[in-house]
């Protein structure tokens, strides 16, 4: 940072009842690290606002100093912004961890700061999901605005079509309450424009009342990938809506809490959730179980467990992700899949991922935002975790060796909450829908304050 940022991030200094951090403070590095640990940005302030009121205080010190503004949400997701934060304000949200649930018309409403493990747990004791992801240190709100595939994705759609009202600080430091009938340009783009609008300070979305579920993993050594994997992909064509999977070749740390059986090990694993009574449940998941898993946790279990299903690390880690949208796996897919990812591959990536979609993430929500339907009938991703940073170039590497095998079958668009590289946003959406995107941007944020994760190619500093 040169002196001159320095001396116009100053400025900042005091707000949200001291918690600005400086290059230099002492808890400056600890405020600028987020979950993932791959990423590493050093941004030029780092502001963690508790309430709306000290958002705008923010916001509109920072415009005053000629600075941008980053939010960020918890959890996982931190968007890609790494050497580009020098001129800009980090806003951290984990302050704003309101959580009200209203019980009689199944709504929740989440603060900026809330992680769905957290939430499922809340809901789960009246008795109520909501469309959860695969992971509790996921952030509530980043998830739903960005779109949002949980377990019950195919039966429910998106997260982000769930939503019901967005409240946020604006650019110029004005607070909103976006609704259908109120701002409504602006709710429109909020569900899932996966560009900053404003800072989200809370959500308000529709909870449903399902309080346990059939879910679980099957297992076999990923040596059994050219059996289970096949299989898989046939079954996916005319699984129900009520049913949502993925597809796994996951490297298996070897410690606890993972049961010891798995721990260690390369698996083949088939995870997910159906929607229905047991005797439905059993005859949907036959023709899988009929390849003999070595382990199946399969059950009716709690929903509010599902968060944790996928076995995800807890706490800051250092990861890489990115995906693509494929239109269908075909035999040639599928032996690419194996070439690129299985046991002859010698790759490094901790996870190559199938994520079955169609049912209901086919078909355009009425009432949808812009992502109202995911264009594709599979999500590819490669996922990398490692401590040691001399690998983390071999695991990217790997996960676009793995994501090269299916383009020749992928839909051409991107999921933007699951690339932790920059990507343009033009690949999203439609032309018509990232022109009326583009169009809002402008009018509530005209000069650029918010910085962009995934900015145009023609875009300015801050991607607008």
């Amino acid at each position: 940072m040169t002196v001159q940022q320095g001396l116009r991030a100053a400025g900042l200094r005091g707000l949200c009842g001291g918690a600005v951090h400086l290059p230099g403070d002492p808890a400056y590095d600890l405020a600028r690290s987020p979950w993932n640990l791959q990423m590493s940005d050093h941004p030029a302030a780092v502001a963690y606002p508790a309430i709306p009121e000290e958002v705008a205080e923010v916001v509109r010190a920072a415009a005053a100093a000629g600075l941008y503004v980053a939010p960020q949400g918890t959890g996982h997701g931190a968007p890609p912004l790494e050497g580009r934060l020098a001129d800009a304000v980090l806003l951290r949200t984990s302050a704003m961890n309101e959580v009200r649930i209203d019980v009689d018309n199944r709504i929740a409403r989440v603060g900026a700061g809330v992680l769905w493990g957290d939430l499922a747990d809340a809901v789960g004791t009246h008795g109520l999901a909501a469309r959860h992801p695969s992971s509790p240190d996921v952030g509530v709100v980043g998830y739903s605005i960005g779109g949002g595939i949980g377990w019950y994705a195919r039966q429910l759609g998106l997260q982000c079509n769930a939503v019901t009202a967005a409240e946020l600080v604006l650019a110029d430091g004005t607070f909103v309450r976006a609704t259908e009938d109120s701002d409504a340009d602006l709710f429109w783009a909020i569900r899932g424009g996966g560009t900053p609008l404003g800072v989200v300070c809370s959500l308000e979305f529709r909870l449903h009342p399902l309080e346990t579920v059939i879910a679980g993993f099957l297992a076999w050594d990923w040596t059994f990938v050219d059996q289970v994997l096949p299989r898989w992909v046939g079954w996916c064509a005319d699984a129900p809506d009520e049913v949502t999977t993925s597809f796994r070749l996951v490297d298996v740390p070897d410690e606890d809490p993972l049961p010891a059986r798995v721990r260690g090990r390369r698996l083949a694993v088939i995870d997910g959730a159906v929607l229905g009574d047991d005797a439905f449940g059993a005859d949907v998941l036959a023709p899988l179980r009929a390849l003999d898993p070595e382990v199946d946790t399969v059950a009716r279990v709690p929903a509010a467990s599902l968060v944790r299903l996928h076995l995800d690390p807890e706490g800051p880690t250092p990861a890489y992700a990115s995906s693509t949208l494929v239109s269908e796996l075909p035999d040639a897919a599928i032996a690419a899949v194996i070439e690129a990812a299985g046991p002859q591959s010698g790759t490094s990536i901790a996870m190559a991922e199938l994520r079955q979609l169609g049912g209901a993430l086919s078909r355009p929500a009425p009432d949808g935002g812009i992502l109202s339907s995911l264009d594709g009938a599979f999500l590819a991703l490669g996922v990398g975790m490692g401590s040691d940073p001399a690998g983390w170039q071999q695991e990217r590497d790997d996960t676009a060796r793995f994501l090269a095998a299916v383009e020749p079958w992928a839909t051409g668009r991107s999921y933007l909450p699951m690339v932790d590289e920059r990507s343009d946003t033009r690949k999203a959406f439609p032309p018509s829908l990232h022109a009326r995107l583009s169009g809002i941007r402008r009018t509530v944020d005209p000069d650029g304050l918010f910085m962009a994760p995934h900015p145009s190619p023609q875009a300015g500093p801050a991607g607008t």
